[in-house]
């Protein structure tokens, strides 16, 4: 029963697809030298530009560009087109100020011959002068120098005989605060401090009293040499 029925089916379906046109595959035409075509066909239309009649832009409009109404660029119209130009070649000569700043310009940056060859000789003067003190100065220096490294070898010499005092000192007082305290005290401690305020205070009573002692022998020195 089965198969019958799709038999039946199967040549409907065949018929179906029978009555449609046969379909064929889409591919766009493009011809191969159509751009060629295309650029060899084109014909721009020509540009309307005055070619014979020299270009004046006009000062009065607006249109006109800055650069185009300066008197440089007069020149540069009346330079190419001459009294086609239509300006006054009596306009363009500069001024007596803008002349005179020319004139200085020249001067400054183009002098005669006499002038630079007389800069140049004023420059080799002040060249020498400047290496003649250099060397004065330098042999000054070199004459000085047995003086100088005298100089520092005593300064030397005073500064470490200085630092060996101040060890010495340091040493003996350190060694002073252990007698008295029992114990080793700290440098930076406030009963170091105090012990050496103390003793710079004895040693100072004590330079007196020898100051004043060697006053009273030299008063009494006259007066012993009077009796005899």
């Amino acid at each position: 029963m089965a198969a019958p029925v799709l038999a039946v089916r199967t040549g409907v379906l065949y018929r179906s697809f029978k009555t449609f046109p046969t379909l064929k595959p889409f591919i766009p035409a493009i011809p191969q030298y159509g751009v060629l075509i295309q650029t060899a066909n084109y014909n721009p239309k020509p540009l309307k530009l005055n070619l014979t009649d020299p270009y004046i832009p006009d000062r009065n409009s607006e249109k006109t560009p800055e650069w185009q109404r300066t008197d440089k660029f007069d020149r540069k119209l009346y330079g190419r087109y001459g009294d086609a130009s239509g300006i006054d070649p009596a306009k363009l000569w500069p001024t007596d100020e803008k002349l005179e700043e020319m004139i200085k310009d020249e001067a400054e940056w183009h002098p005669p011959l006499e002038v630079m060859l007389k800069n140049i000789s004023l420059r080799e003067e002040e060249e020498a002068a400047k290496r003649r003190a250099k060397e004065k100065l330098i042999a000054s220096n070199m004459a000085k120098m047995p003086k100088m490294v005298a100089d520092w070898r005593r300064e030397r010499r005073e500064s470490k005989r200085k630092m060996a005092e101040e060890k010495t000192q340091r040493d003996k007082l350190l060694a002073e605060a252990r007698e008295r305290f029992g114990y080793a005290v700290d440098p930076r401690s406030s009963k170091f401090l105090e012990m050496v305020a103390e003793v710079e205070k004895e040693q100072k009573k004590k330079k007196k009293l020898l100051k004043r002692r060697q006053k009273e022998e030299q008063a009494a020195t006259p007066l012993a040499s009077a009796d005899e």
